[in-house]
């Protein structure tokens, strides 16, 4: 795509989640970049600094910059790094998400205080944070993106607490939406079908939600990164101009199955 005439051409995109070329927020770079946007990334600490930082010179990112939605001083420092690299910005991508690997693999009824408190501020909780940090850095008709998963709403075996976190991440989608529209922002989620991921590969039964999708779903197979990337280049772009507090699903259609 010819970076003068895609549909973000001129654009801006903070991407936060890359963790390797098979996340879902590198679909999503790549989708950006082939519409002419200009990205930067954050990276968690030193150890995934050297998987993002090769994809970040394969990409040409303008920047990238350490971010743990855990600490409160990485949400001033990423503001100054913006304030200083861009000034203003139109899009956030919220692609983060965490649960302890034991209140994933036990009963929901067994979750711990600290491992939901931990899984919602991650998962959740950020997006608040990142919006309120950089609302005045977002240009008129910004568009601010979250990934969510259908256990928001769902039962799912094993996903037990990510599931309670996202649906604390959609219900924040919408307050924002509602919050931010008054400047033009549009905030909405991307609920995208099971995708072999990093974050995926600590949620028991994968194999069998991939398995489902195949033999169940409408589309009969399963969701690439580059599906979730073209739905977030829509929802990036002024052709999703009167959308907000939405969750779009990409997940070949198995959220109208039933059971």
């Amino acid at each position: 795509m010819n970076q003068q005439i895609g549909l973000l051409a001129g654009k801006k995109a903070l991407i936060l989640g890359v963790a390797n070329d098979m996340s879902i927020a590198w679909g999503i770079t790549k989708a950006f970049k082939d519409q002419g946007a200009n990205v930067a990334l954050t990276y968690l600490n030193d150890n995934l600094l050297k998987r993002v930082e090769p994809l970040a010179s394969e990409i040409g990112a303008d920047f990238i910059c350490e971010m743990d939605v855990t600490n409160d001083d990485h949400y001033l420092e990423l503001k100054r790094t913006i304030d200083s690299k861009w000034g203003k910005f139109d899009i956030l991508i919220h692609s983060l998400a965490f649960a302890d690997k034991t209140d994933l693999k036990g009963r929901f009824v067994e979750t711990s205080r600290e491992g939901f408190k931990m899984a919602c501020d991650i998962s959740a909780f950020s997006l608040i944070g990142l919006c309120n940090t950089l609302k005045d850095n977002l240009n008129d008709d910004a568009s601010v993106i979250a990934m969510t998963y259908h256990g928001s709403i769902k039962v799912l075996k094993g996903y037990n607490v990510m599931g309670v976190a996202k649906a604390a991440l959609e219900a924040s989608t919408r307050y924002l939406a509602d919050d931010l529209g008054p400047s033009n922002i549009r905030v909405n989620c991307i609920s995208a079908g099971p995708i072999r991921t990093l974050a995926a590969s600590g949620v028991p039964g994968l194999k069998d939600f991939l398995k489902t999708i195949e033999e169940k779903a409408p589309l009969r197979k399963n969701v690439t990164t580059e599906d979730v990337g073209g739905t977030a280049v829509y929802l990036a772009s002024r052709l999703s101009h009167g959308v907000t507090g939405q969750i779009l699903y990409v997940d070949s259609g198995i959220n109208i199955v039933g059971a």
